[in-house]
């Protein structure tokens, strides 16, 4: 089972490829909403986050308001680190399980592991392929502003949250180059799938 990790800055691209490899049949395992599984009302985890940055984080329905822990972790890297030490070690286990359950379930699965934050969580994992969707950080900043509606000081935080471009190409087996067209992009990872297939 090739075990492919899929990594990519916000705003990259990394949800067309991941579906476009679904498309091809790669069982694909989104790290996001493991996040949303994992902090879900009544979870340890929400009640670790509600506990570190208080109860204006949670909604009052009970579950996380992400927009507030946004505006309370977006800039500030210490309580980053500290958000991100609760919510990493809940992620990584269910993932793992889900890893499981998709090699037990077909032993020649294509397993496509979507994780924006493979470098800082992750990176030293036994990924047999890591594939970078890049685009630069210019042309993310436009896409969040223009297609998800973010101000341009909230998409700049966003932006720096993340490692550098740097970082991230330096870890890559493959880079996919999403800052042309949507066809363009499928059209990369249609040769991706094929060289997985040939692996």
């Amino acid at each position: 089972m090739p075990l492919i990790a899929l990594t990519g800055g916000i705003a990259s691209g990394k949800s067309t490829i991941a579906r476009r490899l679904a498309e091809h049949g790669a069982v694909v395992v989104d790290a996001d909403q493991i996040v949303r599984d994992v902090q879900s009302p009544g979870s340890p985890v929400l009640a670790r986050i509600a506990d570190t940055f208080g109860s204006a984080v949670i909604a009052a329905d009970g579950s996380l308001d992400r927009a507030a822990l946004g505006a309370t972790v977006f800039g500030d890297p210490d309580q980053l680190a500290q958000l991100n030490a609760i919510v990493h070690p809940a992620v990584r286990e269910e993932s793992q399980r889900r890893f499981d359950a998709a090699l037990a379930a077909d032993p020649d699965a294509v397993v496509v592991y979507d994780v924006p934050l493979l470098v800082e969580a992750r990176v030293d994992d036994p990924w047999d392929v890591i594939v970078v969707a890049h685009a630069p950080a210019a042309i993310r900043h436009r896409r969040l502003v223009e297609l998800r509606g973010m101000d341009e000081r909230a998409a700049q935080e966003r932006i720096d949250a993340q490692v550098s471009d740097d970082r991230r190409l330096a870890i890559a087996d493959v880079v996919i180059d999403t800052s042309d067209t949507i066809e363009r992009t499928r059209e990369q990872t249609d040769a991706l799938w094929e060289r997985l297939n040939a692996r």
